[in-house]
């Protein structure tokens, strides 16, 4: 019998900004994450930071290691895997299913000229430029 992977759940912005911590730091205590996070925002509770996080981990977005007193989190899914989710649902909900309108938008103007000479490198070698 085949088993079916499960998709990641989604994370709400609170979530996927202390997901991109985890990603950065690897496994991680909350005390490690609360500190990372107080560089870009220094009114964050640890409090908050903890609770989140066990939310995290109940919704399956983290695991935890209970090993050792202070439990040690790390990213239940791989970054690729849960961005491809969230663009797949994206690229459904915004634009009808269409990647090229995606693409097409993303173009348009949140993209920089070294940006945009690397999306041309990327084309032509893959052979499709």
């Amino acid at each position: 019998m085949t088993r079916k992977a499960t998709k990641p759940p989604k994370p709400t912005a609170a979530e996927l900004d202390l997901l991109r911590v985890i990603w950065k730091l690897g496994p991680s205590t909350v005390k490690d994450v609360h500190q990372a996070r107080l560089r870009e925002r220094p009114d964050l509770a640890y409090a908050n930071v903890l609770r989140l996080m066990q939310v995290m981990h109940g919704k399956g977005l983290l695991t935890r290691d209970e090993s050792q007193r202070s439990h040690v989190y790390a990213a239940a899914h791989a970054r690729d895997a849960l961005q491809t989710n969230l663009l797949r649902d994206l690229i459904q909900k915004a634009f009808a299913g269409s990647g090229k309108d995606l693409v097409l938008a993303a173009l348009s103007g949140h993209v920089t000229d070294k940006e945009r000479a690397e999306i041309r490198r990327i084309l032509k070698e893959n052979g499709d430029d």
